[in-house]
């Protein structure tokens, strides 16, 4: 397929309500109904219930938060982003999924589980990068403290992406870190980068100050949310990426690497 010039990306930021997926499909729903139009639109990780570690509560595959993104991506036809606690057969997972307006999806488990919170021990981790297409681009998706390990989210021949997208729950007290990790990723694998995190406070008390924001492939910031509700929209150009990239190969210098098993004891 064809590489369409434009590609709107848009992004929901809102003050996730905890443990209720039907009020924040609601909240969903407002905040689209006041919308722009765009091709691709990101929600935070956990939207429906903010980051929670409640695993017996967690959606089977293809439960009413996934139906949910099923009919917004069919109603806006547009490509719907943003992890789930899903129950699998074996486990549980912190998913997100891609799901395109004919109702299909592919999806992406989170690599890296956040140990501070315990995630390790009520999720399982994902173990494969994802690479998805929509109107001629390349997607890729990661989930939060994905960010701060940049071998894994390496622009690289085989996971070879224009737009890497976090979705998150990253907290105001780390706010820093998330400020300075997106543009250097923007930076290195000379993609667009879009961050996309929450606002209020989860379950637990932790404060989440938003800053869901675009950066290009220079790792200039074409729009942020700030601290503000609402649904952001900001169209991205395919060809002063490719020029870019052209003009300044830097990945041509890049070490090799490989991911290889644990050694042995």
């Amino acid at each position: 397929m064809a590489v369409e010039e434009f590609l709107r990306l848009g992004w929901l930021q809102w003050d996730l309500v905890w443990e209720d997926p039907q009020a924040n499909c609601t909240r969903v729903e407002a905040l689209l109904a006041e919308a722009p139009p765009a091709d691709v639109w990101v929600l935070p990780e956990m939207w429906s219930t903010g980051f929670s570690m409640a695993t017996d509560q967690a959606e089977p595959e293809g439960g009413p938060s996934w139906r949910a993104m099923q009919t917004w991506a069919e109603r806006y036809g547009a490509l719907f982003i943003g992890s789930l606690r899903v129950r699998t057969s074996k486990d549980v997972r912190n998913r997100a999924y891609a799901v395109y307006p004919d109702g299909k999806a592919v999806f992406y488990d989170k690599r890296h589980l956040f140990r501070l919170a315990q995630e390790d021990r009520y999720y399982a981790a994902g173990d494969q990068q994802v690479l998805f297409s929509w109107k001629g681009w390349q997607l890729a998706v990661q989930i939060c403290y994905d960010l701060r390990f940049p071998v894994w989210s390496r622009r690289t021949p085989r996971y070879a992406y224009d737009v890497l997208i976090y979705v998150a729950n990253w907290p105001a007290v780390r706010h820093l870190h998330w400020e300075q990790l997106l543009p250097a990723r923007a930076i290195e694998n000379q993609s667009y980068v879009l961050g996309v995190n929450r606002l209020g406070r989860d379950g637990h008390g932790h404060l989440y100050r938003g800053g869901s924001v675009l950066y290009d492939f220079r790792g200039a910031a074409l729009l942020s949310s700030g601290q503000a509700e609402g649904a952001f929209v900001q169209a991205i150009a395919f060809t002063p990426l490719q020029a870019y990239r052209d003009q300044f190969p830097a990945w041509r210098d890049a070490d090799g690497f490989e991911f290889l098993p644990p050694l042995s004891s």
